[in-house]
């Protein structure tokens, strides 16, 4: 990995990505002039190949939905160590959506007790069973190499169905997907554990 530009505000974020074209930007929520959510949505909407994680100190729960509408590709918190950093920027080109463990327990609260949905949204009702199997793995945070283990099929396979699922879904990356899914009752949240005496 190098480091080939920083930049102290949201705007010099979007202009240092429209010179450079990096593979990957480390984004923080909170800075001056732009945010990070709104230099995301921008960078997103005229460069969607540069993946965006946010890396931030806050695990507000408006800061990390509005960054997965931003189109950001994953979600971390800045007291990670720094060895899982780099795990997980290094998942991101395999495909993968990191989280901080802490921000996946609020995502999946956040849906956790959201009735179940019976009939099936207009979005899905394309996909085929296969495709439906990948999205609940997915949602699982499954690896796309775990999956194709899973389903006993070659990883570009998969690859092949989680790009069919984003075009049918509309969504931009696997942690979308795995909200999508949640939020619509495609894939059951999990249960709380229960304890017996």
């Amino acid at each position: 990995m190098t480091v080939v530009a920083e930049a102290s505000d949201g705007f010099g974020a979007v202009e240092t990505v429209r010179e450079i074209r990096p593979d990957l930007v480390l984004m923080d929520v909170h800075m001056p002039v732009c945010d990070g959510v709104e230099a995301t949505r921008l960078i997103k909407n005229e460069i969607p190949q540069t993946k965006i994680v946010m890396l931030t100190v806050s695990d507000e729960d408006d800061d990390l939905f509005a960054a997965i509408k931003s189109g950001a590709e994953g979600y971390l918190l800045k007291d990670l160590k720094p060895a899982d950093l780099f795990d997980m920027i290094r998942g991101v080109t395999r495909g993968e959506s990191p989280i901080s463990a802490a921000v996946a327990g609020k995502l999946l609260n956040e849906f956790r007790n959201r009735p179940w949905q019976d009939a099936t949204p207009p979005g899905e009702r394309s996909l085929t069973a296969r495709e439906i199997e990948v999205l609940q793995l997915v949602t699982q945070g499954c690896s796309n190499g775990e999956i194709a283990a899973r389903l006993y099929i070659v990883e570009g396979t998969v690859k092949n169905h989680l790009h069919n699922i984003l075009e049918k879904l509309h969504l931009e990356n696997r942690l979308q997907v795995a909200t999508y899914a949640i939020r619509q009752g495609l894939v059951a949240p999990p249960r709380r554990p229960t304890l017996e005496r």
